[in-house]
């Protein structure tokens, strides 16, 4: 089974997405809704009954009564502990008890007082609830004076508080015990919800059919230019290295695009050193190997029977295996430092022992071919590098001497010391190399194409260079003709 385009899977995403906001809305406001609704009426209702309660003994006790019923369509009663209502309100009006007298407080609010002497209209009387003698005893039996508990879909909260009466016979308060009802209707969203559901089909059936549109045409944005970054990414395997990738649709977008270009670079020049090593080593393999060959077929075909003649002909064919081994074994130094990823073990590495085991080595084959190999090595010279690269740096140096070393003069200077930085100096008294050949003489096969071949690949120096660039250390050439030539590399000395 195919996998599902980038497209396709934002679309299918955002379509998820849409998904479960709507069940989750459809969840809250139909399922959750009448309990959400009870919840904030229990609230309501508890902290009204708790203000009402705070407000008793306050001159507009009964005011705060009338405001708060009405605001949360509460039920308020005013009590004797016998059941006897003082005062009554509700979300419409309050109602006062029809048994001649205004009840506590009734002088310091009383609208009706106003226009009937008597201190309350005919009728004004409301019922005490059917349950009220329950909350009486539910009231009663409270340790803190105060009781809240639900019954037949209604929420009831009540309190004792104390009443004073102004009466007009006497100037001082009377103290009265007075019970606050408090009750308001739960599970009263039913009606809303079926409401609230007919809207919600709508607004889902429709915002689902936006979604779906939206959802496209923003997987259309986003799929756009990944498209356009997979048709340059192909184009790269076809070896059009020149296309840039685009930039400015998002900054993960642009550091793929930075990326890729930055491969596309990586594989432009890898495709150009390719090109120039077959072109370059070609010459330098097919040599080697046409003697190989020439030389095997005269040892079978002449010097076969002729013992001297057949061990110098096998003799040049060792020499050319062995230059073409050595050849080989350039070519696969210099491309494992080509790679970026390659891994330096940087360490403490006395320079000025390395040079000496190093030089050791050449010391007695030269002296085979009659040169000689001068040392100026100061001891302790430390610095931080990998030591196999720096152990390449000094065998390039000093080999590339020995090859170009002439008669009379064999003579080789190996020299190390520091100053402000640690030095590695290698002088021959060669030809010397012309000042115009200088800027290029680390240039890859340059030796072997301006030099006279002297050297195996003409990677020697390159290896250097490349090292050097690793290490952060600086290359310097001095060069007189038919003086000879000095190579000096510089690099930092360690710290302690």
């Amino acid at each position: 089974m195919k996998t599902p385009s980038f497209r396709t899977k934002l679309w299918l995403y955002f379509v998820l997405f849409a998904a479960v906001i709507f069940s989750l809305l459809w969840i809250l406001q139909t399922v959750g809704l009448q309990s959400f609704y009870d919840g904030m009426m229990k609230n309501n209702i508890r902290s009204a009954a708790k203000i009402m309660a705070a407000a008793a003994e306050s001159d507009d006790f009964f005011d705060i009564i009338d405001r708060l019923s009405f605001e949360d369509s509460l039920l308020v009663y005013i009590t004797d502990t016998e059941g006897n209502v003082y005062y009554s309100s509700d979300a419409f009006k309050p109602f006062f008890h029809q048994t001649g007298r205004p009840g506590p407080g009734g002088r310091r609010n009383d609208p009706f007082r106003k226009n009937d002497p008597n201190g309350f209209p005919p009728g004004a009387l409301r019922n005490l609830p059917d349950n009220y003698g329950v909350f009486l005893e539910k009231l009663a039996d409270s340790e803190n004076g105060t009781v809240e508990y639900t019954e037949n879909n209604t929420f009831i909260c009540g309190a004792r508080i104390t009443l004073d009466e102004e009466d007009d016979d006497d100037d001082d308060d009377d103290i009265h015990e007075a019970v606050l009802y408090v009750s308001g209707t739960l599970g009263a969203v039913g009606a809303a919800a079926s409401i609230i559901r007919a809207q919600l089909l709508w607004v889902t059936v429709l915002s689902l059919i936006i979604g779906f549109v939206i959802a496209w045409l923003i997987a259309r944005r986003f799929a756009a230019p990944i498209n356009q970054l997979t048709e340059q990414a192909k184009m790269l395997a076809g070896d059009h290295y020149e296309e840039k990738f685009q930039k400015g649709f998002c900054r993960e977008l642009d550091d793929l695009n930075d990326s890729l270009n930055e491969s596309a670079e990586k594989l432009s020049e890898a495709r150009s050193y390719q090109k120039e090593l077959l072109a370059n080593v070609s010459h330098d393999l097919r040599t080697p190997l046409t003697m190989i060959k020439g030389y095997a077929e005269m040892v079978r075909d002449i010097s076969w029977e002729d013992e001297e003649q057949r061990n110098a002909d096998t003799g040049v064919i060792i020499k050319e295996a062995d230059r073409m081994t050595a050849l080989v074994n350039e070519i696969l130094e210099y491309s494992r430092l080509q790679e970026a990823n390659r891994d330096i073990r940087f360490t403490r590495t006395d320079l000025s022992a390395l040079t000496e085991n190093v030089t050791d080595r050449f010391e007695t084959l030269f002296r085979n071919e009659g040169g000689v190999i001068e040392r100026n090595i100061t001891p302790g010279c430390i610095v931080e590098g990998d030591a196999d690269m720096l152990e390449r740096v000094i065998f390039n140096l000093i080999d590339n001497a020995v090859r170009h070393s002439e008669a009379p003069d064999m003579r080789i200077s190996v020299s190390v010391y520091k100053d402000d930085r640690v030095h590695l100096e290698v002088t021959d008294h060669g030809r010397g190399i012309a000042t115009e050949d200088l800027p290029h003489i680390w240039e890859k096969y340059y030796t072997t194409r301006q030099r006279g071949g002297k050297g195996v690949s003409g990677l020697g120096l390159s290896i250097v260079k490349q090292i050097a660039a690793l290490h952060h250390a600086d290359l310097s050439v001095t060069s007189e003709i038919g003086e000879g030539s000095t190579f000096g590399f510089h690099i930092a000395e360690a710290t302690e």
